[in-house]
């Protein structure tokens, strides 16, 4: 080993420094290299991501050119992951018609029209009915339901605190009466009328919230929580807001592998299905009911799709097109959402 050494240190000697610096330059630029042909391997395939949606909005199964029903359907469904066939559903065509969006192959469009489904089967979007909202941001969810004569009580964390800064440079903190109130559909008598706002920490609930409502909501909000144990503690802390015979719908994060590795702890965790599992335990064990899961992962093409970073609103040394986003990486683990209803025992 000695000898090995010293031949390494003579041949090093014979080297001259110009040499020693090109190779090190070399490797460098081989570095960099392949760093970029990852960076246009996401790029390519977020292109042929794109071309496949574009065939689909084409055809007029979602997208600017689908049909929007102007009357609700019953589906009966109960939690779900988000899947291609709905976004080309008559259920959530018809909401997307109804709060103002387009049936696009994206998640979040899908969380919206879930919750909103839930609550209509439910019959929670009617005077006289008094819904709860965690973390709303810059949802269009409170005014929606107070224009269907709901009295909406939104909430997100106070906005001092430090947790609360990056929801408020990106204008999604819903601390403010412009961030939630959306002109195009309650005015604004109405809405100071039906919808009030309180600071409110998921992780630690008021009392006096106890009780007082008729149903509940978060959307993609109980990952923020801190943890996988925090999130599943707000949903059965959660509960206690509700009436006798209540309804929360919740939607998250989810991670598609049933095991290995998934993000416990930070800003954003992953469930996995036994965490679903085990919080359905919980909850019966406390007197609720969550409705049964469906855990089909879809048979479309676009449900097959999984999208790359950057996503919006992320730095990209190109232009990046529409691509779907009905699953995606996150640290490398393929991710959807999840959607799950919950009433409260009586």
């Amino acid at each position: 080993m000695l000898s090995r050494f010293r031949s390494v240190a003579r041949g090093l000697r014979r080297t001259s420094p110009f040499h020693i610096l090109g190779k090190l330059q070399s490797l460098e630029l081989a570095s960099r290299a392949a760093e970029r042909n990852a960076e246009l391997a996401g790029w390519n395939t977020k292109v042929m991501g794109s071309a496949l949606a574009s065939r689909l909005y084409e055809a007029g199964l979602a997208g600017h050119l689908a049909p929007l029903p102007p009357e609700p359907v019953e589906t009966g469904f109960g939690g779900r992951l988000c899947r291609q066939e709905d976004i080309e559903s008559h259920w959530l065509r018809h909401w997307c018609g109804q709060i103002g969006f387009i049936p696009m192959y994206h998640r979040k469009v899908w969380e919206d029209c879930y919750a909103l489904q839930a609550l209509h089967e439910r019959g929670m979007m009617a005077p006289g009915r008094r819904g709860l909202g965690f973390a709303v941001g810059a949802e269009w969810l409170p005014s929606f339901l107070a224009a269907r004569g709901a009295e909406i009580l939104a909430t997100d964390i106070d906005a001092n605190d430090l947790r609360a800064r990056n929801w408020i440079e990106t204008d999604q903190h819903g601390g403010r009466v412009e961030t939630i109130f959306k002109p195009g559909l309650i005015d604004l008598d109405t809405f100071n009328e039906r919808v009030s706002m309180r600071a409110v920490d998921m992780n630690t609930i008021p009392e006096d919230l106890h009780g007082g409502f008729d149903f509940l909501w978060s959307i993609c909000s109980l990952e923020h929580c801190g943890s996988i144990r925090q999130g599943l503690d707000f949903v059965v802390e959660s509960m206690k807001c509700l009436r006798p015979g209540g309804v929360a719908v919740h939607t998250t994060e989810f991670n598609m592998s049933p095991t290995g590795p998934t993000l416990e702890e930070g800003v954003t965790v992953l469930f996995q299905r036994h965490h679903i599992e085990e919080l359905g335990t919980r909850l019966a064990q406390a007197g609720h009911r969550m409705l049964p899961m469906d855990y089909d992962t879809g048979t479309g093409i676009l449900d097959q799709f999984v999208d790359l970073p950057p996503y919006p609103g992320n730095d990209s040394p190109l232009a990046i097109p529409e691509a779907p986003h009905l699953r995606l990486s996150i640290q490398g683990l393929v991710s959807t959402s999840i959607g799950f209803i919950i009433e409260k025992g009586r």
